[in-house]
């Protein structure tokens, strides 16, 4: 009888360390999506705006959510004087993390 319920409580956690892994991989992917995108209304290009990008992966580290990307990116985007709303950019961020969903499910 456990061994049943054994099997289906390690294949439930098993599914959720891939669901995880996935979402991390969704947010990385969508975090770098957002950073080349905001680097191009900085007026960074090449190698400077893929260390933007990067600068923006790291910045989702620093606590669960999006709260401390938003606030990394407008911060960075009114030194600059660069006009953007807090919604228009969350509504940005959803749309790359569907993206990057998509992607990560075509790639198996």
């Amino acid at each position: 009888m456990t061994d049943g319920f054994d099997d289906r409580k390690k294949a439930a956690e098993e599914k959720f360390a891939h669901d995880e892994e996935l979402r991390f991989k969704a947010a990385a992917r969508r975090n770098y999506k957002l950073g080349l995108w905001v680097a191009e209304l900085l007026g960074l290009s090449g190698a400077r705006a893929e260390e933007y990008a990067k600068s923006v992966i790291m910045a989702d580290l620093e606590e669960p959510g999006d709260d401390d990307v938003v606030r990394k990116v407008m911060a960075d985007l009114r030194a600059k004087g660069v006009e953007m709303s807090e919604h228009r950019l969350r509504n940005r961020m959803a749309r790359l993390m569907e993206e990057a969903r998509e992607e990560i499910m075509r790639e198996g």
